[in-house]
């Protein structure tokens, strides 16, 4: 009963996504009033500081507008919370309160279940995307040798300097601290790997595009492909690929989905 009374207010947009109000929330938490519980929102956003999080990705504050008799209404504020920003407020609220210790446990079961989805998602993601990318680069490496290429280790790191600001593949397995026999790309994430598989499949059809003929050129046309993609991961805003985090090699990723199943 007790976890219901937060699905009960619990709020969904069109894509899926879960948010609570916080001007229904404080009630369940034991507030008499809203604005008593505003410092608890602040503390929360913090927290989420002090974790690394995006405070605007968890703590979106919003204008609504509500009845207020006769059929008039009134513009108040409110902020839409997601799950991980209610676990954080109920973590820095008083545990003795039974309303807060009702919504510690509910929050956090439900964020580590959100987690482990997450998780099993993105392991199921790297695995589908390090198959794709092993197909791409078959691909990719049949053009160049259509268009006269021989030392593909250094075709390849044309592509690489390009997309990882002048990192070989050398210099991006010595920064990932990976064993001599270890692979680079089974220790990328889906990420990092979407950013390849673009570079890729980019390169083999600029190449054919353009019936790029000579070993020289093949790298030039490697190394711009690359730049270019790295150019748009930052006008997006995104991450450029060699400060994104290191997973663990992708077996694990296998056997984790193996366990799960």
């Amino acid at each position: 009963m007790e976890k219901t009374i937060f699905e009960q207010i619990k709020h969904v947009k069109d894509d899926g996504t879960e948010f609570w109000k916080a001007r229904e929330l404080y009630k369940r938490l034991g507030y008499s009033e809203y604005l008593k519980f505003i410092p608890a929102i602040n503390k929360a956003k913090e927290s989420c500081r002090n974790s690394s999080q995006s405070v605007l990705d968890h703590f979106a504050h919003v204008s609504e507008m509500v009845l207020i008799g006769s059929g008039a209404k009134k513009e108040i504020d409110n902020c839409h919370l997601s799950r991980y920003a209610c676990y954080l407020i109920a973590q820095n609220g008083d545990p003795r309160k039974e309303e807060i210790a009702l919504a510690q446990t509910y929050f956090a079961v439900q964020t580590r279940r959100q987690e482990i989805r997450d998780e099993l998602m993105e392991d199921f993601a790297r695995i589908y995307m390090r198959s794709d990318m092993k197909e791409k680069n078959k691909k990719l490496n049949s053009t160049a040798k259509d268009a006269g290429v021989t030392r593909y280790s250094k075709f390849h790191d044309s592509g690489y300097m390009g997309l990882y600001g002048g990192e070989k593949q050398s210099d991006i397995h010595a920064r990932k601290r990976l064993k001599p026999n270890e692979r680079i790309l089974d220790h990328m994430g889906s990420e990092e790997l979407g950013a390849n598989i673009f570079r890729a499949t980019q390169t083999a059809a600029k190449m054919k595009r353009e019936n790029i003929i000579g070993e020289n050129k093949a790298n030039e046309a490697h190394f711009s492909v690359g730049k270019k993609v790295r150019q748009t991961i930052k006008e997006l805003g995104g991450v450029v690929p060699e400060k994104l985090p290191t997973p663990d090699n992708i077996r694990n990723a296998k056997k984790r989905l193996k366990g799960r199943n």
